[in-house]
């Protein structure tokens, strides 16, 4: 038979012991191990809740990943599932058969449930299983084996409802189930919900962490002495942040930043629409060791922040760089080279967009960026640079070996006077019409490798572009497209 799907014969059979479910539960204790993925996923599309309950209980292999069925479960499903495990908890000698620990609320095991009881059965969490709880103040009773959830857990005011019904649910019973997020959102200011969360958390599975939308004094001071019990975190990601909601002085600035110290883990830091204050920048990031990643972007940013950045150890090694929308263009070229600098054996990525760099500025920079010899993508779109300047840095891009995608801006020569301080509108089309004519040999000598595109409108809104890249037969293709990415690290 085969393991992708039950037979019609066995479907039928399943519907039938279904169809009175008082009966199918009673037939669990005779169900074929084999059988059980199969059975299972047709009383949860069914919406049988008794029977998900019961199986919930029995289950005999060490995970239940609901995450990858078809559909997440509504709040009636979850209820049941939650029932099942208040039944498995309460039985103190379980049969052997009953085998689970481990219920996996998030998308990890693609056609887990079709592809046979084997994979099921060899499912399993050595890292967290036998790890102790760590910082959240919580315990277990001595010698009871934990319940472990697995989840993507958002903190917001407008709570999903089956996930805040588990949250309340895990809370009742923390000393038996241990919650675990390895991705945290938290979009809410409100420090009472953030620390009432975070207590119930498994803080050392948080491997990245959203924090949004904070302008409440002292939300971050809150949520602070948290970060150091967050081993594991790779990624922090802050954006929509005021100034007073992360520091009221110094003292706090520095507080901060020692919590932030200890997450020594940490590979990638985004920082989008924070408003830093000019003391508390260079208190932060200094504490942070090497990063692989680092993105700021909508950020007021001072020329002494940029030398600070240059300067500081956490973006000495970074394989990753993207700065966007952010106001240079009075700026002295030293503090951008010098950032350049440090990356020109590490980096891979490079996306310097919407900035307003010039001509002058370009030009005392590509150097520097000729020794980006890994340099695999770049982004230059939305600067303000001449026809001539665009060709040079073609000139210096083309002979970057590993580079297989660049984004660069349509020259001012494609604008009208006036638009050239608004240049979020479409490029005049006769005058960028004549700029593609002066692109298309520059460009065929890129060769096949390398994907060159012209960004002619961008809206970081949506995250989407215009662009126009050269085809093979020497015609000028238009698309719309998604802003590219950063490229994710591999978590």
């Amino acid at each position: 038979m085969s393991t992708t799907a039950p037979c019609s014969l066995q479907l039928v059979a399943m519907q039938s012991l279904l169809s009175n479910q008082s009966l199918a539960i009673s037939a669990l204790e005779d169900l074929p191990r084999l059988s059980f993925p199969e059975f299972f996923m047709e009383a949860y599309a069914q919406g049988h809740t008794e029977v998900v309950k019961a199986m919930v209980k029995c289950w005999p292999f060490p995970c239940l990943p609901l995450g990858d069925l078809t559909r997440p479960p509504d709040l009636g499903t979850m209820k049941a599932v939650l029932d099942g495990l208040e039944m498995l908890l309460a039985t103190k000698e379980r049969p052997s058969h009953w085998q689970l620990q481990v219920v996996e609320l998030r998308k990890v095991y693609p056609n887990i449930w079709t592809r046979g009881y084997h994979s099921m059965a060899r499912i399993s969490h050595p890292g967290l299983l036998n790890a102790r709880p760590t910082g959240s103040g919580r315990s277990q009773s001595s010698g009871e084996q934990p319940l472990w959830i697995f989840m993507d857990l958002t903190i917001d005011r407008f709570q999903n409802e089956w996930q805040d019904y588990l949250v309340q649910w895990a809370r009742k019973r923390k000393q038996r189930v241990q919650l675990c997020s390895r991705k945290l959102q938290i979009l809410t200011g409100s420090a009472s919900t953030i620390q009432k969360a975070l207590l119930l958390l498994r803080l050392d599975s948080i491997q990245e962490l959203g924090l949004s939308k904070f302008s409440r004094g002292g939300t971050v001071k809150t949520l602070a002495p948290y970060l150091g019990y967050m081993k594991n975190l790779q990624l922090l990601s802050l954006s929509r942040m005021s100034a007073s909601c992360y520091t009221r002085s110094p003292k706090d600035s520095c507080k901060f930043a020692a919590h932030l110290g200890q997450l020594h883990h940490l590979q990638e830091l985004h920082l989008h629409d924070v408003l830093f204050s000019s003391e508390n920048m260079p208190a932060i990031l200094r504490s942070l060791k090497p990063l692989k990643t680092f993105s700021l972007s909508s950020c007021l940013l001072t020329e002494d922040n940029l030398r600070f950045l240059s300067l500081c150890s956490c973006t000495s090694q970074l394989k990753h760089l993207r700065l966007r929308s952010l106001l240079m263009l009075h700026f002295s070229p030293e503090p951008l080279q010098a950032l350049l600098e440090n990356g020109t054996h590490t980096l891979e990525t490079l996306a310097l967009e919407d900035c307003d760099i010039t001509d002058s500025q370009l030009s005392a920079l590509l150097p520097t960026l000729s020794r980006c010899s890994l340099l695999g993508f770049f982004s230059f779109y939305g600067n303000r640079l001449s026809m001539a300047s665009l060709h040079n840095l073609l000139n210096h891009t083309a002979r970057l070996s590993h580079l297989t995608r660049g984004i660069y801006p349509a020259p001012l020569e494609s604008y009208s006077v006036l638009d050239w301080w608004h240049r979020h509108i479409h490029a005049d089309s006769w005058r960028f019409a004549q700029v593609r004519t002066g692109l298309s040999q520059m460009f065929r000598e890129m060769g096949p490798n390398h994907k060159v595109q012209i960004c002619t409108r961008f809206d970081h809104r949506t995250d989407r572009g215009q662009f126009y890249s050269l085809a093979p037969d020497g015609s000028w293709v238009l698309t719309q497209e998604a802003l590219p990415v950063l490229s994710p690290l591999p978590l």
